[in-house]
């Protein structure tokens, strides 16, 4: 191991601790009386312009929402004319068409040289006829695109068994949540007409010549013509009861602030489809969709007016453990006020009275666990549900029987959702058949949930650190992770950006679980973020690294990257290296001085090559971990 002198990292330990100290102060002053933190969670600007199309499409947009909407999707136009999906990423042409339908709505001209640059763009990338196939089905929700010329979605998928190929539970939970309305939208092809048109969007592109039929490809696009047929002259009592069944499914899994699955997609199919079963604005699930969008806007005021970002979801019980951990980490006392009170909090947020989906694979499994969002019982994951237990376990709660009763639920009900290979997937187990991926129709990003490094890292992790280390459940994880990892060392990083951010999670993980850090793919880790580590002493994965592999480990460095690389350095006992140590220093020396970081890049992952997104309290709460667990260690 390479190591400074000890002098050398004694000077800075003091500058740690003291910017330490001052990133706490600032944690402490954001956290809501109730005791849990969140922060803004942006993503892109499709979440603005399909609440739009939306409201316009149920007949409730009104001006004042679309001139602060409008805004807000302007303000994130680029010079080149276009929209991304990350923050400095190349233009989106799906995303560019929908922000330019959506400013069309709100009343910009197509001549204005905003909009002209948007179009140039658009028809230079191919045009609507090379969009995906959400951003098609929108315009076809206005007569903007032929519904014939869209893949069929039949709604007799919900007869599927569950034992079946290509069932709704073969889609993440994500996924079926988005497909089984969408079904019910694209069977009843509706087609509200806009005073205006989007000519200027389209390239004149032939459509793309079908794959060979001998790949699963080709073969869906050659069962999609025969569904077509089958759609044109269905069994109309089968189709009857399909469209039934589906609003019941939907109606069933709506949560208790109105949204379904916390999540933006489902949330806004679910209100078109029971909107176009006839359930009126006024029936009780519609009423409580519309109503509940309001607490997912974040406005802000500008020099050129109110802005109204929506939220595609909102992360609460993940920022709050991650919070708690920061603090505990930063030696907090376990029984401070802050800690107690976010403890708290998270012990009313566990999910004790629903059986979601997860149990359609796992049905003899009790309930237990967390989810992301402030109301979410139908959809706990096995990755918050880790990181709050290793949160709580170290709080000295006012009710120590309450709360360790809460974390052995949590344990269980993580170790039961164990995937048949060892590893863990977020929401499901076992949600690995690849087919779904095949369907014309699902090129929207990930539709299946298996198994993660990342997220098996952080189920094994809470097992090592709850004496569980010896146990099948996490020697099978542990396995599991070591044949994940890449040749070159890293691991790949599935919910946040990423090779970075999958390494910082495994080696901890595998650590704690007994591996030695003379372990050949401990060095191996070491070596790849020395190696990846930036001149300024921090570290940066731009998000292209999903999509091209040359990104892997190289961009800007972020607060939020640099701390997951020094939290894998400590773990693996690199604590007084050079590579260290240049980390803690540029933490040290980017903090700002009310002691907050700033973090533009975009280090949050929704659907890998398609949706991201900027945690705005990353910045925050990994720095703190990471600079805790680096001065204790060289304390020590």
């Amino acid at each position: 191991m390479s190591v400074t002198a000890p002098e050398s990292t004694d000077r800075g330990l003091g500058d740690a601790r003291r910017t330490l100290g001052a990133a706490v102060g600032f944690l402490r002053s954001i956290q809501d009386r109730q005791g849990w933190w969140q922060g803004d969670l942006e993503t892109n600007v499709t979440m603005d312009a399909e609440d739009l199309l939306m409201r316009e499409f149920l007949g409730i947009r009104t001006a004042e929402e679309t001139d602060q909407a409008a805004r807000w999707i302007r303000s994130q136009q680029r010079s080149d004319g276009t929209w991304a999906t990350f923050a400095g990423g190349p233009g989106d042409l799906s995303t560019t068409i929908e922000a330019w339908v959506a400013l069309r709505l709100a009343g910009d001209a197509v001549t204005e040289p905003h909009m002209r640059a948007a179009e140039k763009f658009c028809r230079a990338e191919g045009g609507i006829e090379r969009s995906r196939v959400f951003t098609r089905i929108w315009l076809a929700l206005f007569g903007l695109w032929s519904w014939d010329d869209l893949p069929d979605m039949p709604p007799e998928l919900i007869f599927l068994p569950k034992w079946f190929p290509l069932n709704v539970y073969d889609w993440s939970c994500w996924a079926r949540q988005t497909v089984v309305p969408l079904t019910i939208v694209a069977t009843l092809r509706p087609s509200r007409p806009l005073p205006f048109g989007v000519d200027e969007l389209l390239s004149g592109a032939e459509p793309e010549p079908f794959d060979p039929p001998w790949t699963w490809a080709g073969a869906f696009q050659r069962l999609d013509v025969g569904l077509r047929a089958y759609s044109r002259r269905p069994l109309a009592a089968l189709r009857r009861l399909a469209m039934r069944r589906g609003a019941e499914w939907i109606l069933a899994r709506q949560e208790s602030d109105g949204s379904w699955g916390g999540i933006q997609p489902p949330w806004v199919y679910s209100l078109l489809a029971l909107h176009l079963l006839g359930y009126p604005l006024d029936h009780p699930a519609v009423k409580a969709g519309i109503e509940g969008f309001e607490r997912f806007l974040v406005r802000r005021e500008t020099p050129e007016g109110t802005t109204r970002m929506l939220e595609a979801c909102q992360s609460p019980v993940w920022d709050t453990c991650l919070a708690v951990t920061a603090l505990l980490d930063a030696d907090v006392p376990a029984d401070d006020p802050a800690v107690v009170r976010a403890a708290e909090w998270m012990l009313g947020e566990e999910v004790t009275g629903v059986r979601g989906d997860w149990a359609v694979r796992r049905p003899g499994l009790p309930v237990g666990g967390w989810a992301f969002e402030f109301d979410n019982d139908g959809y706990p994951d096995t990755d918050d549900t880790a990181e709050v237990v290793l949160a709580l376990r170290r709080v000295a709660h006012p009710d120590p029987d309450r709360l360790r009763a809460a974390v052995d639920r949590g344990v269980a009900w993580n170790v039961g959702m164990q995937s048949a290979d060892g590893g863990w997937g977020a929401f499901d187990a076992d949600n690995t058949r690849r087919i779904v991926t095949k369907l014309p129709f699902c090129d929207f990003g990930a539709v299946i949930d298996p198994p993660s490094a990342d997220v098996t890292a952080h189920v094994v992790e809470m097992l090592a650190h709850e004496g569980l280390a010896d146990t099948e459940a996490c020697d099978r994880g542990v396995r599991w992770l070591l044949a994940d990892q890449e040749p070159e060392g890293s691991w790949f990083g599935r919910w946040g950006a990423n090779h970075v951010y999958g390494t910082g999670g495994v080696v901890p993980a595998l650590v704690a679980a007994g591996v030695p850090v003379t372990d050949p793919a401990i060095r191996r880790a070491v070596t790849w973020l020395t190696r990846y580590q930036n001149p300024d002493g921090g570290w940066g994965e731009d998000i292209r690294s999903y999509a091209d592999r040359s990104w892997i480990g190289r961009g800007e460095s972020t607060p939020s990257q640099t701390a997951w690389g020094l939290l894998a350095l400590v773990a693996a006992g690199e604590e007084r290296s050079a590579a260290a140590e240049r980390a803690v220093r540029y933490l040290v020396e980017t903090q700002l001085p009310d002691g907050s970081w700033e973090e533009e890049p975009y280090t949050g992952t929704g659907f890998p090559g398609a949706f991201y997104i900027r945690y705005r309290l990353y910045r925050m709460t990994f720095p703190i971990s990471a600079l805790g667990r680096w001065c204790r260690a060289v304390s020590a």
